[in-house]
């Protein structure tokens, strides 16, 4: 099952050649730590593949972020944000009502708001987030910090804007009917949209269950289940542990670039669709509740388990990589850890500073390439 996935989403197979080939076979991303989603979208790319290249494809309208799906932000192919957003995002607003009515954003704000965004950013004209605050605040519609990027992630899930170019580090808002061209699928609707949602999910992230795509889609289960039983014909099922799990036997799925260890961001498509049979924890007792609220790491596989965290951080000399591991592990898979650290750094263009923790390796390991932590 793990290795079908990892084949399923080029993590174990030949590299796509663009960034926009990765979106478009996971269908969306999941992409609030924006960075380390690029560096998902690498993972599953050839091997040249560069941090500056990914953010100049971005911006040349590769892909398109905003939130969708959930209320998180996700990177998608432009010529699907209006159909997935007819899917979803009606649930996804319904859901954040009694937060909306707790900042007082009332339908009469909300509506002051969409105004101002078609006013200001028409043209087409780029803002970034602060721009957008001074022109709610100069309207009177409400501009703290946290109102303001609620009425955005409103007017994403409306379709109305979504990102534009980056502009530095900053993530830039454009208009979606100025600058999304229209696409052949905008009109799917209802059962059909939820079917293709369906078939999008399982082609790029099966084996899966119905729960897994149930929380990835915000789809209930009686939709998504129903799509499942309209596309029978064309999935195959297996049981794994008790759980049924759904892929497209279309899709190559045998492992023909043999990877052993990744450094997985916490958001990733590998690691966070599947809540009962994700990666197997070397360390049954460990937990992962704190990386759901950091940013800037993930996880350590090896060997298909999760035997660790890793968290970057990025400067102008170098990128430092910092591994935990919950259990000693030997001189091979170290030496596959410190090869993938090497490889985020060559996607950065940064020297590598690698760092481990005490009780990382089995007592006859070494790092290589690493210096302990004091």
């Amino acid at each position: 099952m793990h290795r079908r996935r990892l084949a399923t989403q080029r993590l174990t197979t030949a590299g796509l050649r663009r960034g926009a080939d990765v979106v478009e076979l996971l269908a969306c991303v999941q992409a609030q730590d924006a960075p380390l989603a690029a560096w998902s979208l690498a993972m599953r790319m050839r091997p040249d593949t560069t941090y500056a290249g990914l953010l100049a494809e971005q911006a040349a309208g590769g892909w398109v972020r905003t939130h969708v799906l959930r209320p998180t932000w996700h990177l998608l192919r432009p010529e699907d944000l209006r159909w997935m957003q007819r899917a979803t995002a009606a649930k996804v607003e319904r859901s954040m009502g009694a937060r909306h009515r707790g900042l007082g954003l009332d339908d009469a704000t909300t509506a002051a708001a969409l105004a101002v965004l078609e006013s200001c950013l028409a043209g087409p004209n780029p803002l970034v987030r602060r721009e957008i605050a001074a022109a709610f605040a100069a309207a009177g519609v409400p501009a703290s910090g946290e109102q303001v990027g609620h009425l955005l992630l409103i007017a994403e899930l409306r379709a109305v804007i979504c990102s534009g170019p980056p502009r530095g580090t900053e993530h830039s808002y454009v208009l979606v009917e100025e600058t999304v061209p229209v696409g052949p699928s905008d009109g799917l609707a209802g059962d059909d949209a939820a079917r293709e949602l369906t078939r999008r999910f399982v082609l790029g992230h099966g084996p899966a269950s119905d729960r897994d795509l149930h929380r990835w889609s915000t789809l209930t289960l009686g939709e998504v289940r129903a799509a499942l039983a309209d596309l029978a014909h064309d999935l195959e099922r297996v049981e794994v542990d008790g759980h049924e799990l759904w892929f497209d036997p279309t899709v190559p799925a045998r492992t023909t670039q043999p990877h052993e260890a990744f450094l997985l961001p916490t958001f990733d498509e590998a690691c966070l669709t599947y809540a009962a049979t994700g990666f197997p924890r070397r360390d049954p007792a460990a937990t992962r509740q704190r990386l759901v609220s950091e940013a800037g790491g993930g996880i350590v596989v090896v060997g298909g388990e999760d035997v660790g965290t890793w968290k970057r951080v990025v400067s102008r000399s170098d990128v430092r990589v910092t591994v935990s591991a919950d259990v000693p592990i030997d001189a091979d898979e170290a030496a596959a850890i410190a090869a993938e650290a090497e490889r985020l750094a060559t996607f950065l263009d940064r020297p590598l500073d690698l760092v481990v923790g005490e009780g990382l390796l089995a007592p006859a390991g070494r790092l290589p390439g690493a210096r302990r932590r004091a």
